[in-house]
């Protein structure tokens, strides 16, 4: 049985595009979770929901039109193993969200038409559980360039909570047992 050691937090962690990043540039942060997991008592880090947020200029109020120098998009992930400023696929058991948004630059229009993986993952039993030391965020475009700097934000709800030996042993096994 799962319970619930704390009320919900959050962490955060920013990537940063520069001006003039080239198309297929990928920028990689790490959240450290490693004092949120503790193998001796069986606890992880319970993620309830992550929210994805795309801040655009120096002082993170421009226009979508303003992201990228072209017709592109922007991406965004959270895993719980380091995939090495790569993105994975969907498939991935180390996934936990996922953002895609198309930029039509003409436009000035931004549509997320693409992603709709569930980032809201609903009450204790259904969180997704987190057992390594780190969380890795990754942003990326693919454009001609960025035509400013970009700041793409992972928000992560979650609480620590306590599996039973046996759930926490499986969810380390599944961690490492990628879907290449």
């Amino acid at each position: 049985m799962t319970t619930s050691k704390t009320a919900s937090f959050y962490l955060t962690e920013t990537v940063s595009i520069p001006n003039a990043s080239a198309s297929g540039t990928r920028v990689q942060a790490e959240l450290d979770i490693g004092g949120l997991v503790n193998i001796a008592s069986s606890e992880a880090l319970a993620i309830e929901s992550v929210d994805f947020i795309l801040q655009v200029g120096s002082d993170f109020a421009g226009p979508i039109s303003q992201s990228l120098a072209g017709d592109g998009s922007v991406n965004g992930q959270l895993t719980d193993q380091n995939p090495g400023s790569l993105f994975v696929r969907a498939d991935d058991n180390n996934l936990i969200a996922s953002m895609h948004l198309d930029v039509d630059q003409g436009n000035n229009v931004g549509t997320s038409t693409q992603d709709f993986y569930p980032d809201n993952f609903g009450k204790l039993s259904e969180s997704f559980f987190a057992v390594n030391d780190t969380l890795y965020l990754v942003g990326g475009i693919d454009a001609n360039a960025a035509a400013d700097n970009l700041f793409l934000t992972v928000r992560v709800k979650a609480r620590i909570a306590k599996l039973s030996k046996q759930d926490w042993m499986a969810l380390a096994i599944q961690s490492t047992a990628n879907s290449d």
